[in-house]
């Protein structure tokens, strides 16, 4: 009995130093092993810079926006071109995303390389090549005042003339770039459908330059219509020259920056039932004649024997309205300037004077007449200053802006 007792406690202490040993019981040796996933690999990782709109795309909207964003890491240099043009944009501060500034031209293939550092300071790169939309009908613009390298006065307006009318007005004004060389506060304001007008609020500071960048090309105008192109010019405001009308005192005085250079007498309108009132308010010299030819035609008067019949070609004379008002030289009327208005409604004044106004105004110069009954309209000629601000401003559909 003794053995057979030390036999068993022997196998109880076999079988428990098997079953303290470093392998594993059988009822987990017996499981089945699981299958390890593989770690995700590069190719299934998102990339590290994304470009919208996609590579291959086509018909792309020309009035959305070029998007590209660093999904790990940084942007370093982003380059976009249509055609052969370069596209303006902005990169955030952070550096993680860039988008075009501007809409792009239609009907053309678009080009975007972008390169950066991705979060271990590795080289990243993307690329996107697609087309825009070729549209059903295009806009361009087909004027601009003041012309390219013009020299005008302070009050000179910025025109805009488009060649077919314009429904989303919002889209086109804010397509419009000014900047100035002196920070100036102003507003577009729409005088047709076809038509917009820039006026700053107060005159413009002498002595600056001034640039108009039209991004149009892309802008949709009107449903299917975008802008074929651009347009762009740059111009210089020159002294402040403004002239004093005092049809009262038949006197007029020209002050440049500030301080008067020149007193003369003139003689303006006559006014009557004819209505030959020069108009009272703040007139723009829009342009100059030597000679102009003036007649009696604008009120349907061409008949020589009709005591209102007068044709006259006369000397050194500068528009003030598109309603036929002029400063001009008239030495048949001598006589009354100084003393009596007796014009058809222009500003009469002497030879020698009327040469050195003619010689000297710059498009855009300021001329206000006071002491008539009649004022001027602001939609006649550049009488644009005869609106109050507040009026001025609320034909724009942005409302007033800063430029810089």
């Amino acid at each position: 009995m003794r053995e057979f007792g030390d036999g068993i406690t022997a196998l109880a202490l076999l079988l428990l130093l098997t079953a303290c040993s470093p392998g594993a019981p059988p009822s987990v040796a017996a499981r089945p092993a699981q299958t390890q996933q593989p770690a995700p690999t590069a190719a299934r990782e998102a990339p590290p810079i994304t470009i919208a709109p996609a590579d291959g795309s086509r018909d792309v909207p020309p009035d959305g926006r070029v998007a590209v964003v660093a999904r790990r890491g940084t942007l370093g240099r982003v380059t976009v071109r249509a055609g052969s043009e370069p596209v303006a944009g902005r990169l955030s501060r952070d550096r993680r995303s860039w988008r075009t500034r501007w809409t792009l031209r239609p009907g053309t293939a678009v080009t975007v390389t972008a390169a950066g550092t991705d979060e271990r300071g590795a080289r990243t790169s993307a690329t996107s090549r697609f087309t825009t939309l070729r549209p059903s009908g295009t806009f361009r613009v087909s004027d601009v005042m003041p012309r390219p390298g013009e020299v005008v006065g302070v009050g000179m307006p910025v025109i805009v003339t488009f060649d077919r009318p314009v429904a989303r007005r919002a889209a086109v004004e804010r397509s419009l770039e000014l900047r100035a060389s002196r920070r100036v506060v102003g507003a577009w304001r729409w005088t047709s459908s076809q038509q917009v007008v820039f006026r700053p609020r107060r005159f413009w500071p002498a002595r600056q330059r001034v640039t108009l960048l039209a991004h149009t090309a892309g802008v949709r105008s009107a449903p299917g219509v975008y802008g074929a192109s651009g347009s762009a010019t740059a111009f210089r405001v020159g002294p402040a020259r403004v002239s004093t009308v005092d049809t009262r005192r038949h006197r007029m005085t020209v002050r440049v920056d500030g301080h008067p250079v020149r007193t003369v007498g003139i003689s303006a309108g006559k006014g009557g039932r004819l209505a030959y009132t020069t108009t009272s308010g703040v007139h723009l010299t829009m342009g100059k004649g030597d000679p102009v030819v003036m007649s009696s035609a604008w009120m349907g008067v061409t008949d020589r024997r009709d005591p209102r019949y007068y044709r006259l070609a006369v000397r050194h004379a500068v528009q003030i309205s598109s309603s036929g008002e002029y400063v001009h030289s008239a030495p048949w009327s001598a006589a009354a300037q100084g003393r009596a208005n007796v014009s058809h409604g222009c500003v009469n004044a002497p030879p020698g004077f009327a040469r050195w106004f003619y010689a000297g105004s710059l498009r855009g110069d300021v001329v206000t007449v006071t002491g008539t009954s009649r004022a001027l309209e602001w939609n006649n000629g550049w009488g644009y200053w005869q609106l109050p601000w507040s009026r001025w401003a609320a034909g724009s559909a942005l409302g007033p802006r800063v430029i810089r």
